[in-house]
């Protein structure tokens, strides 16, 4: 496991020496053609390549992202939390807490905007981590305002095993118009 976190910090150090290494190409490509763009006629062509080293730059960072993202967690070992809301009347989200096999990995709190996001159908990407197989617990607890503006403390777990596939699970708020109530629900996609 050491191993394993050495590889991670050199690999966060390499891509992070990439990108910047490829920020300076840019930065220096275009200090570079603005003193040429100033002696020839031809400024539109240097405009548009340097547009396009740009756009090269953009790319060449996003692949190291996702890269880093494969290396630092890769699907044998993935965990990944989401949380979604659906409509949100019955139930103010303040703040959640995350616990794995009885540990905080994760606690968020939200502004009204945040809020007002997940209600209208956005979905939050809450925690990944590496986790080995076998079976495992989550739960969450939910920190809000309820029905007839009480504060509202609820929670909610699942018993899951994790294969050699990434598992993906999702906190899933709900109002039932039958109880008049939110209900909480940890789902495995």
């Amino acid at each position: 496991m050491k191993l394993f976190f050495q590889r991670a910090a050199c690999i966060r150090s390499v891509g992070a020496g990439l990108r910047i290494w490829a920020m300076s190409v840019l930065l220096l490509s275009a200090g570079v053609w603005a003193q040429e763009s100033s002696n020839t006629a031809d400024d539109q062509s240097i405009q548009e390549q340097l547009q396009q080293l740009k756009k090269e730059v953009i790319a060449l960072n996003r692949d190291l992202f996702v890269l880093e993202e494969d290396l630092l967690f890769p699907s044998s070992t993935q965990l990944v939390v989401y949380l979604s809301m659906d409509v949100g009347t019955y139930f103010d989200l303040d703040s959640v807490e995350v616990k794995l096999d009885g540990q905080t990995v994760t606690h968020y709190l939200y502004t009204e905007k945040q809020q007002g996001a997940l209600v209208k159908g956005g979905v939050q990407k809450l925690h990944v981590a590496n986790l080995a197989q076998g079976e495992h617990e989550i739960s969450a607890f939910f920190i809000g305002t309820g029905p007839h503006d009480r504060e509202y403390t609820r929670a909610t777990s699942l018993v899951f095993t994790k294969s050699a596939d990434a598992k993906l699970l999702e906190l899933r708020i709900t109002d039932s118009s039958a109880s008049q109530q939110p209900e909480f629900k940890v789902l495995e996609l």
